[in-house]
């Protein structure tokens, strides 16, 4: 019979046919896993993976088959995307997640824009002479941030950056 022993591959069994010693699916739908054969038989037809296998090097066929079976499965769970619809979601999922961590590191540099110019220069160890340096320097701290904030939604495609430091919760348009 096919690749094992004496009992059919997982295809032949469930085509009612007799499994040749060159059966081209034995290698890759062994009889313990008949459900694998069921649903890529179910999505593609067995005579169309028997085309894409025999059009395949043999070193690349497990590979083909095994993406056969996830694609399947996604065609079962999403009929009308497949993997497609899952792997979109992980991209809206990653873009929100770049989105939350913008807003929050934006957050920080305006918590640090907003604490007390003592303090914030004593952490830094910065001295200025006068109160207009002072000024300056807390002026191009908040330049940064919307510098940053800019860069990044141009980076990300995400919209424009309002440039309101007292509004924090309107960051984003």
């Amino acid at each position: 019979m096919g690749g094992t022993g004496s009992s059919p591959c997982a295809s032949c069994k469930l085509l009612r046919r007799r499994c040749a010693k060159d059966c081209i699916f034995a290698p890759y739908f062994p009889p313990d896993d008949p459900q694998r054969f069921a649903l890529v038989h179910k999505v593609f037809g067995a005579s169309n993976v028997s085309k894409m296998l025999q059009e395949l090097p043999v070193q690349q066929r497990a590979d083909a088959v095994s993406s056969l079976v996830y694609e399947a499965n996604a065609r079962v769970r999403d009929p009308v995307y497949g993997c497609v619809g899952a792997i979109s979601f992980l991209q809206n999922q990653v873009s929100q997640l770049q989105m939350q961590l913008a807003m929050a590191q934006a957050e920080i540099l305006s918590i640090q824009m907003h604490q007390d110019p003592t303090t914030m220069l004593l952490q830094n160890q910065i001295e200025f002479p006068d109160d207009k340096s002072l000024l300056l320097a807390t002026s191009n701290n908040f330049s940064n941030l919307q510098q940053y904030l800019n860069d990044f939604a141009a980076s990300t495609g995400t919209g424009n950056v309002i440039q309101d430091p007292l509004k924090r919760e309107s960051l984003w348009t």
